[in-house]
């Protein structure tokens, strides 16, 4: 029996037995797991986004806000945090494959003293929190110029690897030695770590820039072949370092759940009748080149957390809508299905109207739990978890936890 097969099978049981939850060993066998709702949060160290709250804080200084954080999850009775440790081809731990990230120190490659990462899991289990260890396959950089880099840096040792793109750097997707790079750098921190799972963000191919072309061309002439257009091609090598790297995580730790948090919509249905009824402006399938439905379908991860953030009746993308089409697109196949929340909005006066209510994000999970497809919820960010701006965190909790 395949894997997919076998995932459906197991999706099977699960219905028929209520309340068992089970996933896959290593070897593909059911293997039981814990029957827990995810009440997550990102925690992004990009640019300093989250935590550390600046550049050169001392060891001490960092080690103290992250426990803050640890310790705001667990008073908003959340299960999980989704901490981001390898922000632009760096690293929160110490690599032998990347430098330490820059958010840390000021300076990439500056050893900040301590061992984030390590630290990062030992305290959250100790407050019986699971730790999801985020990464950023392919970004190396901010900016597109290589010389800012740390000397060591793989994308200054292998200039050949990057592709500047819309301001930033890029390690080249369709390059096999750069995937395997990277399946290899993040597979250092699994082998090192009792993490819970590893987490993909939505990042994959980078969001189209308006007048600007991605120069995959020569890629494309050599590993292109029996691809119909550049696009085909593009989603083949995505899927490749997808699958691949789930393979490998339950290689080097039986146990570690694989997931992936990509941007909500997968198609409209103006592309493909199988899509949702949106009309957003970037679907990943064709502008990400990311087949995040196929993911699925093929049993590659443990579970998909797509970020809806929308408000119910937005009319180019309404989170009821897709709600529904991601809790069908999960169905019968073993995938848990969490949804990304933006609490981010929650509050921000740029944002319309529905985000001024701090009931927006509670009515989330409630039209959500008529979907029970639905396993849990997973909030950007942690800034914003706790500083509740209009108190649309604090209502979520009154309302669910």
């Amino acid at each position: 029996m395949g894997h997919v097969a076998r995932r459906r099978l197991v999706a099977a049981a699960v219905g028929a037995l209520g309340a068992l939850s089970l996933t896959q060993s290593a070897a593909g066998r059911p293997a039981p797991r814990r029957e827990r709702e995810m009440r997550g949060m990102w925690l992004a160290s990009v640019a300093n986004r989250d935590w550390p709250s600046r550049k050169g804080l001392t060891a001490d200084q960092q080690r103290a806000e992250l426990l803050v954080h640890l310790d705001t999850a667990v008073r908003r009775k959340l299960s999980a945090v989704v901490l981001q440790v390898r922000p632009t081809a760096d690293a929160l731990w110490p690599s032998p494959y990347e430098p330490w990230a820059e958010c840390l120190t000021g300076r990439q490659g500056g050893d900040p003293g301590w061992d984030p990462l390590g630290t990062a899991v030992e305290e959250a289990h100790r407050r019986g929190l699971e730790l999801h260890a985020w990464f950023n396959p392919y970004r190396v950089a901010n900016h597109t110029d290589p010389g800012r880099l740390v000397a060591s840096h793989p994308a200054r040792v292998h200039p050949e690897w990057v592709i500047r793109y819309g301001g930033k750097l890029y390690y080249h997707p369709g390059l096999p030695e750069v995937r395997r790079f990277v399946q290899d750098a993040m597979l250092d921190a699994v082998r090192r770590y009792p993490v819970d799972a590893v987490h993909f963000d939505d990042y994959f191919y980078p969001y189209p820039v308006a007048g600007e072309v991605f120069d995959d061309a020569d890629a494309f002439a050599r590993y292109g072949s029996g691809f119909a257009t550049v696009g085909d091609w593009r989603r083949h090598t995505t899927d490749a370092l997808v699958r691949e790297m789930g393979e490998r995580i339950r290689r080097v730790r039986p146990g570690v759940r694989f997931g992936v948090s990509p941007f909500g919509v997968w198609r409209n249905a103006d592309k493909d009748p199988e899509g949702s009824r949106t009309r957003a402006g970037v679907g990943t399938y064709d502008d990400l080149y990311a087949d995040t439905r196929k993911w699925v379908r093929e049993g590659w991860l443990d579970y998909i957390c797509p970020q809806l953030y929308w408000h119910v009746g937005f009319a180019a993308a309404d989170y009821a809508e897709l709600v529904g089409w991601w809790a069908r697109a999960v169905r019968g196949t073993g995938v848990d299905l969490y949804v990304g929340e933006a609490l981010y909005k929650a509050g921000d006066p740029a944002q319309p109207a529905a985000w001024q209510d701090p009931a927006e994000l509670s009515r989330h999970l409630t039209l959500a739990r008529s979907h029970p497809e639905v396993r849990g919820h997973v909030f950007f960010s942690g800034r914003e978890v706790a500083e509740d701006r209009i108190g649309a965190m604090r209502r979520v909790v009154a309302d669910h936890y």
